[in-house]
């Protein structure tokens, strides 16, 4: 998992900071690979691809003509150049331009984007009305309380309306569920107060699965979900 000290003083310092909840045993010797290299790895694995087009953390257009357009153009040319099949990418974007541009310019890309979405139930039919056919909030956009009982929110019934697909972020990302209420953890903010303990992940990922009906879920530790979807069958 990502993690910087952000009062730290020192190159090494700054890439401290992981939560005590977490683990660095997976961090200590990893490889860094190019866009194209990661597309190998991954495709000699048999699997499919879920990669998302990160917004710059450099002014763009970057270098003078380096624009937004050619930074989205590129990410799609280089699984054309490695002859991967459209079918097996799920890209994503928290900008709705880069989605919007793959609508315009890459139709056959653009089938499977996922716009990470920060909006409100009444965007969702402006996406449909642009052709998005997938949209991927956060859990807690996804599910409040009624009565006690966790339920899929306006958003969640919302897309399900409109025909929008879901794709929900991300599990295992939080600390011990025990203190999601009482740390305000995001990812819980909408229906912390039924939160009580570990198991509870289980029914949150049953009414993501069973009720609100999300094609695919996010899961920075996939043991969890697998574990549900080889019981349920899924």
């Amino acid at each position: 998992m990502d993690s910087y000290n952000a009062n730290a003083t020192t190159p090494e310092t700054h890439l401290g900071g992981t939560y005590p909840w977490r683990t660095n045993l997976y961090s200590q010797c990893g490889t860094l690979l190019s866009h194209s290299e990661h597309i190998r790895v991954v495709d000699k694995l048999g699997l499919d691809f879920s990669p998302e087009l990160k917004i710059p953390q450099v002014a763009m257009p970057f270098d003078g003509n380096y624009t937004q357009d050619l930074f989205a153009q590129q990410f799609v040319d280089d699984y054309k150049i490695a002859g991967i099949d459209f079918k097996r990418i799920w890209p994503q974007s928290f900008l709705y331009s880069d989605i919007k541009y793959w609508l315009d310019n890459e139709p056959k890309f653009a089938k499977q984007a996922l716009y990470l979405d920060y909006g409100t139930a009444a965007s969702l039919a402006s996406y449909k009305a642009d052709g998005v056919n997938y949209v991927s909030p956060p859990i807690n956009y996804l599910l409040t309380v009624a009565n006690g009982t966790i339920v899929p929110s306006e958003y969640a019934n919302t897309a399900n309306k409109l025909g929008l697909g879901i794709i929900g972020w991300s599990m295992e990302r939080s600390p011990p569920l025990a203190t999601v209420d009482s740390v305000q953890d995001s990812f819980y903010g909408t229906f912390s107060s039924v939160i009580k303990r570990d198991g509870d992940l289980f029914t949150v990922i049953d009414v993501l699965a069973r009720q609100v009906g999300v094609k695919k879920l996010f899961s920075d530790w996939a043991g969890t979900t697998t574990f549900y979807a080889n019981c349920m069958g899924l």
